[in-house]
């Protein structure tokens, strides 16, 4: 074998390797069972680009390609779901991370030899949101204050990627 055809094994081989350890994928990261909650009062969604990159645990070349890889960043779905409202006001969850853009950013792995990978993700996320009352507002029922009464007009509003569409 010439040394050139040995370059285009070797470049094929680590490439595949790459692409096969690494594909895209969409993970559920919270998913409710969908049911017919009481009190809807909104319905919250958006969507994120977030960086899902990873390293090697064992950070030496060529080596790294067969090492389990550590995300950099942890994607929790709380950051998320905490935008639509506390989490005793969400019914009907849903976040998802999709990493397909993975697949094509996967050539930052073989330029690093393994070592590091870039991996451009989407969070998606959705809620309703109902009026069901805050812990706060249990404990002031209990101890006999009054709570503070809330109106809520109908229509649609936007902050920065999350939209909430009022009913």
């Amino acid at each position: 074998m010439d040394t050139l055809r040995i370059k285009r094994v070797f470049a094929v081989t680590i490439f595949g390797l790459s692409m096969a350890s690494l594909g895209g994928c969409v993970d559920t990261l919270v998913h409710d069972e969908p049911s017919v909650p009481r009190n809807v009062v909104s319905h919250c969604e958006g969507m994120e680009s977030v960086d899902a990159s990873s390293v090697a645990a064992v950070p030496i070349p060529v080596v790294a390609f067969l090492s389990p890889h550590v995300d950099l960043r942890t994607i929790r779905p709380d950051d998320y779901l905490n935008r639509c409202g506390s989490t005793t006001q969400l019914a009907n969850r849903d976040v998802t991370l999709d990493k397909n853009a993975c697949i094509p950013a996967s050539v930052t792995e073989i330029v690093t030899l393994g070592i590091w990978q870039w991996c451009p993700a989407t969070v998606s996320w959705s809620a309703d949101v109902t009026n069901a009352p805050t812990p706060s507002q249990r404990s002031q029922w209990k101890i006999g204050l009054p709570t503070a009464q809330a109106s809520v007009e109908s229509g649609t509003y936007a902050s920065s990627s999350t939209t909430r569409t009022l009913k």
